[in-house]
C-alpha cells in the first residue's frame, strides 16, 4: 500500500518531521520487506535493497530524538523520501513486467537504477551529519553509503546480457527466411534462457504471455512502433515454446504415426484427409479453419493467423470477418507468417513430415500476388468500418507493417509500402493512425529505394497518406520533398514518377508549401518534363500541380522559364491528351506575370483554339478561354496573329469581351 501525502506537503513540498518521518520509517520497511523478487535485475534490485536498509536506522534514530531537526536535513529527508518511492515502484514494475522484455531492455532498467542511486546521493549531499543525533555506527553507515553513491557506476549484470543475446539470437533464428537455409528453432536452448528466468512451469509461461499481452497493449497506446512487433514475436515464441516443451509426451510419434502423417501430408489437398492424425498436430500450427497443419500461414488485419488457402477461401465467399474473433476485417490483405511457418518447417525436418507449399504460394517469391488479388485488396479496403474495433484493428496493422517497414529485407518492406499503400487508400481515420504509427520517415527513406517497386509503392503510400492534412505537415518534417523531387524527375517506373507529381499537388494546397517546393529548382522543370513524357493520368497530375504553384507570382515566372507555355498549347490541340481544361487552367493562370504574358502572345495558333474552344468547350473550357481572351485583349493585343482571322470570330471575341467587361459583372 503506498503511503498517503499529507496537504501540507502537497501544498509546501515538505512533511512535518513527524510526519515525513513515519513516513520515510514506512516506505522502506515495505521496499526491504519485498519479497519474492524477479530474476531479472536480481542483483540491482537486492543491491538497492541494501541501500535502504542502511539508511532505516538513520529514520528510526531521528524520529526518537526530541531536538528539531536543520532545515537542510528536512529538505534532504524529503528527497529521499521521492527516491525511496521511485525504488518502490521501480522494483514492482519489475515484479509485474514481462522478465522476457525486461531482459530484452537489460540496459534501459538497469540505467533507471544507475539514475535513481545518484539521486540519492545528491540528496545525501545536503544532509549535515555532524548536527545530528545519531549513534556513530548510524553516522558510519550513512557516510558510507553516500560516498558510494557519488562514484557509483552504472551496472548491467553480465550474465543477463548473456541471457539476452542468446535469447536475440534463438529469436533471429526462428524469424530466419533464407530459402537456402531455414531457420531452426533450439528450444533446447530456449528453455534454458526461460527457465533462468524463473519460467519453469506452464503456469509461468502463461503468466509471461499475459503479461507481455500488456506490455504490447501499454506500448500500442504510447505510440510504440517496432517495439509493438518485438513483443509480439516474443509472446509467439513463449507459446510456441511452452507447446514445444511440456507437450514432448503427448508429441511423439510412433513409426506407424509418422508413417501415415507423412502419406495423408504428401497426397492431400483436402482437409479430412488430416483429420485422423489431428490429435499429433501442435495447436499452434493447426489452422482454426481447417484444423490442419498450416503449409502457408497468414495474418488478417484482426491478428489472428489461418492457413492461407482457407483464409482466402473464406474471404472469396464473401465474408468480411476474422473466423476466430468474429470481428470485423479492416481490410482482406493477407501478411505472411514467416516466424511460424519457419517453425512449422522446423517441426515437419523433425518429424519427417514433407512440408508441402500453399497451393496460392508462388514458387519465385512467398510476397509475390497476383493482380486479381491487389484489385480485390484494393476495392475491400474501399469499405472500412469506422467503429472503435475496426480503429483498433488499423493501429495493430499499421503498427505491424511499420515494424516490418524498418527491420524486414527488401520484400518484406516492398510488401509492407503495398499493405500501407491500400491502407491509407480509404479513409481519414485510416491516414491519421498510420501516420501516428510513425510510417511516414520509412516510407520517405524507401523513396531511394534502386528496387522500382518499393520506390513505387513508398510514394503512392505517402501520397493516399498526405491527402490528410496534418499528414502534409508531418510529410515535409520528414525531410520527404527533396526525395519526392528525385522521383518526379527520374523514378524508376512512370508510375512512381506520376503519383510523386500528385503528391507534389498534394502537398502545395498548403499556402506556404507552394512557396518552399516553387522554391526547389527542379520542382517545376521536372512537372513541365511530365507534360511530355507521362500518360494521360500523369499529364493531368502535372499540370493541376503546376496551376496550384502558379497561384503566387514568384512561381509563375519559373513555370514559364520551365518552358511550359508551348508545351501546354501544343497539348490544346493534342485530342489524345484528354487535358485540355486543365492545360487552360494553367495558361490562364500564367497571364498574372509579365513573362507569362509574353510567352503567350508569341503563339500564332492560340487564339484560333480559344475561339473554337468558346463554340464547343465544356463549361470549364469556355470559362478558362473567356479569360485568356480578355488577358490578351487587356493587355494591348497587337496585329496578327492575335487578331480573329474572320469576321464571325471578331464577333464572337468583341460579344464575349462586351458582356464580360461592362458595368456590373464580375469578371
Amino acid at each position: 500500500m503506498d503511503v498517503a501525502l499529507p496537504p501540507v506537503m502537497v501544498s509546501s513540498g515538505f512533511l512535518p518531521t513527524g510526519s515525513l518521518l513515519e513516513s520515510l520509517i514506512h516506505i522502506s520497511n515495505e521496499v526491504t520487506s519485498m519479497e519474492e523478487l524477479p530474476f531479472v535485475q536480481a542483483k540491482n534490485i537486492s543491491t538497492m535493497i541494501r541501500r535502504i536498509k542502511l539508511l532505516s536506522p538513520l529514520f528510526e534514530e531521528l524520529q526518537q530524538t526530541s531536538s528539531p531537526l536543520p532545515p537542510s536535513s528536512i529538505l534532504c529527508l524529503t528527497e529521499l523520501f521521492s527516491v525511496i518511492r521511485r525504488v518502490k515502484f521501480l522494483i514492482q514494475g519489475c515484479k509485474e513486467r514481462s522478465c522476457l522484455w525486461d531482459l530484452v531492455q537489460i540496459e534501459f532498467v538497469s540505467n533507471q537504477f544507475h539514475v535513481i542511486v545518484k539521486e540519492m546521493g545528491r540528496a545525501l549531499d545536503i544532509l549535515p551529519l555532524s548536527l545530528l543525533n545519531i549513534t556513530a555506527d548510524t553516522r558510519e553507515q550513512v557516510e558510507l553509503l553516500h560516498k558510494q553513491a557519488k562514484k557509483v557506476e552504472l551496472f548491467v549484470d553480465p550474465r543477463e546480457i548473456q541471457r539476452r543475446d542468446e535469447l536475440l539470437q534463438v529469436m533471429a533464428t526462428s524469424n530466419e527466411r533464407n530459402c537456402k537455409n531455414k531457420g531452426v528453432t533450439d528450444f533446447g536452448k530456449l528453455k534454458e534462457i526461460l527457465s533462468s528466468i524463473g519460467l519453469k512451469s506452464p503456469v509461468d509461461y502463461d503468466e509471461e504471455i499475459s503479461r507481455l499481452e500488456a506490455e504490447s497493449e501499454k506500448q500500442a497506446g504510447t505510440g510504440g512502433l517496432i517495439v509493438v512487433s518485438n513483443i509480439n514475436n516474443l509472446i509467439s515464441l513463449v507459446s510456441l515454446s511452452k507447446s514445444m516443451v511440456f507437450s514432448e509426451e503427448e508429441n511423439e510419434r510412433t513409426d506407424e504415426d509418422l508413417k501415415q502423417c507423412s502419406a495423408s501430408l504428401s497426397r492431400h489437398h483436402d482437409h479430412s484427409s488430416s483429420q485422423s492424425m489431428v490429435f499429433n498436430i501442435p495447436d499452434e500450427f493447426r489452422c482454426p479453419i481447417s484444423l490442419d497443419l498450416m503449409r502457408d500461414p497468414a495474418i488478417v488485419a484482426s491478428g489472428h493467423t489461418y492457413d492461407r488457402d482457407s483464409i482466402a477461401q473464406w474471404i472469396n465467399s464473401g465474408h468480411i470477418t476474422c473466423p476466430k474473433s468474429g470481428q470485423r476485417l479492416i481490410h482482406m490483405a493477407l501478411i505472411p507468417n514467416y516466424a511460424l511457418k519457419s517453425l512449422i518447417h522446423q517441426w515437419c525436418q523433425e518429424n519427417n513430415i514433407p512440408m508441402i507449399e500453399s497451393a496460392s504460394s508462388s514458387s519465385s517469391s512467398e510476397l509475390e500476388r497476383s493482380s486479381s488479388k491487389r484489385k480485390s485488396c484494393e476495392k475491400a479496403i474501399d469499405h472500412i468500418s469506422a467503429t472503435k474495433t475496426a480503429m483498433d484493428a488499423v493501429k495493430m496493422t499499421a503498427e505491424f507493417l511499420v515494424g516490418k517497414l524498418a527491420t524486414g529485407s527488401p520484400d518484406i518492406q516492398n510488401q509492407a509500402a503495398y499493405e500501407l499503400r491500400l491502407l491509407a487508400k480509404t479513409g481519414m481515420d485510416n491516414r491519421r493512425i498510420i501516420a501516428e504509427a510513425g510510417a511516414i520517415p520509412f516510407l520517405v527513406t524507401l523513396l531511394c529505394s534502386p528496387d522500382p517497386r518499393i520506390q513505387e509503392n513508398a510514394v503512392t503510400a505517402l501520397l493516399n497518406l498526405s491527402i490528410f492534412d496534418n499528414n502534409k505537415v508531418l510529410i515535409m518534417a520528414a525531410g520527404a520533398l527533396d526525395s519526392i523531387i528525385d522521383v518526379l524527375q527520374s523514378g524508376k517506373t512512370m508510375e512512381a514518377r506520376e503519383n510523386a507529381a500528385a503528391a507534389i499537388f498534394s502537398l502545395s494546397m498548403i499556402d506556404e508549401y507552394k512557396v518552399i517546393i516553387g522554391a526547389r529548382p527542379r520542382a517545376i522543370p521536372a512537372l513541365v518534363g511530365l507534360l511530355v513524357e507521362g500518360t494521360t493520368a500523369g499529364k493531368r497530375d502535372a499540370a493541376t500541380a503546376l496551376m496550384n504553384l502558379a497561384v503566387y507570382n514568384v512561381n509563375k515566372a519559373g513555370v514559364v522559364i520551365a518552358g511550359a507555355v508551348p508545351l501546354l498549347i501544343d497539348l490544346l490541340m493534342d485530342d489524345k491528351a484528354g487535358i485540355t481544361d486543365d492545360a487552360l487552367a494553367v495558361l490562364a493562370s500564367l497571364l498574372g506575370c509579365s513573362e507569362g504574358l509574353e510567352e503567350i502572345r508569341k503563339s500564332r495558333v492560340l487564339v484560333p483554339l480559344l475561339i473554337d474552344l468558346l463554340r464547343f468547350g465544356s463549361p470549364k473550357g469556355k470559362e478558362n478561354s473567356i479569360t485568356l481572351l480578355l488577358g490578351l485583349c487587356k493587355n494591348g493585343v497587337g496585329p496578327p496573329p492575335f487578331l480573329p482571322s474572320s469576321y464571325d470570330e471578331f464577333a464572337v471575341v468583341l460579344q464575349t469581351i462586351s458582356f464580360y467587361d461592362c458595368p456590373g459583372k464580375n469578371n
